[in-house]
């Protein structure tokens, strides 16, 4: 049996990907996949620095935009200056905060990792063409 690998991603020329928290972790590695196959890449990012080091890998199909996921007004304002996307990619993620609140009120963790998302879905979804995809970590397992 073979292991499936970035290679086995057929080409991705003439789609746009938009990837959540890519600045690092799985993110980086899904955008940097993404890429190298052709797709224009949009690395949706709180950290923009960390993003343009990723974008910087990639090449010039790599776009990076600043998003933070527990701030309702920078969903909005990501949501209104983004063109037809085929696949968003909800990765980004905040684990084992402090009690924090987002910029809205709600608790850090819960405000980033799902009502984020959903409200940029929401916001996106009349543009994307194709999929959303929404990662998440194994942790669930662990609890009773």
């Amino acid at each position: 049996m073979t292991r499936w690998s970035e290679h086995d991603i057929p080409d991705q020329t003439g789609r746009t990907f938009v990837v959540t928290g890519a600045n690092s972790g799985l993110g980086a590695v899904a955008a940097r996949a993404l890429g190298s196959r052709g797709a224009r890449v949009v690395l949706a990012v709180r950290d923009t620095a960390k993003g343009d080091a990723v974008a910087a890998e990639i090449g010039p199909n790599a776009e990076v935009r600043h998003l933070d996921l527990a701030d309702l007004a920078s969903i909005e304002r990501f949501a209104d200056a983004t063109g037809p996307v085929d696949v968003l990619i909800n990765n980004a993620g905040v684990m084992a905060v402090p009690l924090r609140r987002t910029a809205d009120g709600f608790e850090m963790q819960f405000g980033t990792n799902h009502l984020g998302h959903f409200a940029l879905t929401g916001r996106l979804l009349d543009r994307i063409s194709d999929r959303v995809v929404t990662m998440s970590s194994a942790l669930h397992g662990s609890g009773r």
